[in-house]
């Protein structure tokens, strides 16, 4: 399965399991909830998810290394502040954020599945492969950093 390993960009995936979601909405069951109350709690989700995602870009930009999640190889630096000491993953997190945000909008619970798979493939296509290049370039400082620090949250 290492064929597809750093090949599709998070934010295709991102749009590809927010499709998804909206298709599961369209066929499964809604859930009852006033757009009064779900528009407003998918608004602070996303909102949470963009900062998250501005956060980690942030943090990579003043560190001067690369933003680029398919080459993990690049990255220049090994950054460990600000965001960075609650996820070692912020940008995926604030993804995750965005996702649970649309299911919350859509007001379907099935459409849960949608963060579900997204965490389920980052882990296995995107993370393991970013952890192994940050891995051989920073070496034990960077596995010093993985047990200090979650993957998520």
């Amino acid at each position: 399965m290492q064929t597809l390993e750093l090949k599709i960009p998070p934010p295709v995936v991102t749009a590809l399991a927010a499709a998804a979601m909206w298709g599961i909405a369209v066929l499964a069951p809604l859930i009852d909830l006033p757009a009064a109350v779900r528009v407003p709690a998918a608004i602070v989700l996303a909102l949470m998810g963009v900062a998250f995602d501005l956060a980690g870009v942030i943090a990579f930009r003043r560190s001067q290394t690369t933003v680029n999640p398919m080459k993990p190889e690049k990255a220049a630096a090994l950054v460990c502040s600000g965001v960075y000491r609650l996820t070692r993953n912020p940008m995926y997190v604030g993804l995750v954020f965005v996702l649970v945000a649309w299911a919350v909008y859509l007001s379907c619970a099935w459409a849960l599945l949608g963060p579900v798979a997204f965490v389920l493939y980052m882990n296995r296509f995107q993370i393991r492969p970013e952890e192994r290049a940050l891995s051989s370039l920073f070496g034990r400082r960077y596995e010093d950093y993985k047990s200090g620090v979650r993957r998520w949250l």
